[in-house]
């Protein structure tokens, strides 16, 4: 592409933005706020998604031993629980570390435990991790024909609920994110679309002195690129803040909840929405421009 064609190609786009200054200012402020949500949709997947993974690599099941088993037993057991494919550790908790743990986790109120210390009633144990979530079911199955295992628990109902509710959310999220591209879309689309139509007369006289149907399209579609462009660097701007707004907020009240750091994160997301604005700006220019040129 010749320097006097980029040169030209710029000045049209530059001459229909001021010469459709409200239109515009209207789409830009419509594709910013659509990146906007869309942006802020897909933060919200992917801290669900970190989430998730979280959650999903701290289960951990619990094998309760009985009462009645040898020392010998117990360490045969665990030398069983180590063979095992595809567990990541296995961490062995007596009668006496059991209590001490619970006594640490009631606190002021660990003096109600006071009648238990001559008469423990909490077994042995062991505290098992699988290296993938998904073999965590399967595992606690199997543990549990162990002769001298009395159960192997990993909170499967609430863990399930957490699993279900990580799911809907993925998959509520990716949802809407679908349907603000189509809107982006559809705005950017009208916009040409309007502008084609201002100079359709225009368009006809070139098409009518040999002009090719790319050469006429790159202004468009350059114009959609600078609205999608524009409109994406807002929306990452107005994101970016947001997002340390709400950082903060969430790890002041809730320290538990595992947020993706704010840097580089908040990088890729900026750019990552961009280049949707972009990329969006591009694809609804070329598709309004089909009515009007040849495909």
């Amino acid at each position: 592409m010749k320097f006097n064609t980029m040169e030209y190609f710029l000045r049209e786009t530059f001459l229909s933005l001021k010469r459709n200054s409200w239109m515009t200012v209207a789409s830009i402020g419509t594709v910013a706020v659509a990146l906007f949500v869309f942006g802020m949709f897909l933060v919200i997947v992917m801290n669900t998604n970190r989430m998730a993974d979280s959650l999903e690599s701290q289960v951990e099941i619990s094998v309760y031993l009985k009462d009645d088993i040898s020392q010998d037993e117990i360490e045969d057991i665990g030398d069983k629980l180590r063979e095992m494919q595809g567990l990541e550790s296995v961490e062995y908790i007596s009668k006496a570390e059991a209590i001490e743990n619970f006594r640490e986790r009631l606190g002021e109120q660990s003096y109600i435990l006071t009648a238990l210390e001559s008469d423990n009633p909490l077994p042995n144990s062991y505290k098992v991790r699988a290296r993938v979530p998904s073999l965590v079911a399967t595992a606690a199955k199997v543990i549990r024909q162990f002769d001298g295992v009395e159960e192997a628990r990993y909170g499967q109902d609430v863990i399930q609920h957490l699993f279900d509710i990580t799911r809907l959310a993925r998959v509520i999220g990716v949802s809407i994110m679908a349907v603000l591209v189509g809107a982006t879309l559809f705005i950017i689309y009208n916009t040409i679309r309007l502008t084609v139509f201002a100079r359709r007369r225009e368009v006809a006289i070139m098409k009518y002195v040999g002009a090719t149907d790319w050469f006429i399209r790159w202004p468009f579609i350059m114009e959609g690129i600078v609205l999608g462009a524009i409109g994406g660097l807002i929306a990452a701007v107005f994101l970016r803040i947001a997002y340390r707004f709400v950082a903060r907020s969430i790890s002041d009240a809730l320290t538990f909840f595992p947020l993706i750091p704010e840097t580089p994160f908040m990088y890729v997301i900026a750019l990552v929405v961009i280049i949707s604005g972009i990329c969006m700006g591009a694809t609804g220019s070329t598709l309004s421009l089909k009515r009007f040129l040849k495909a």
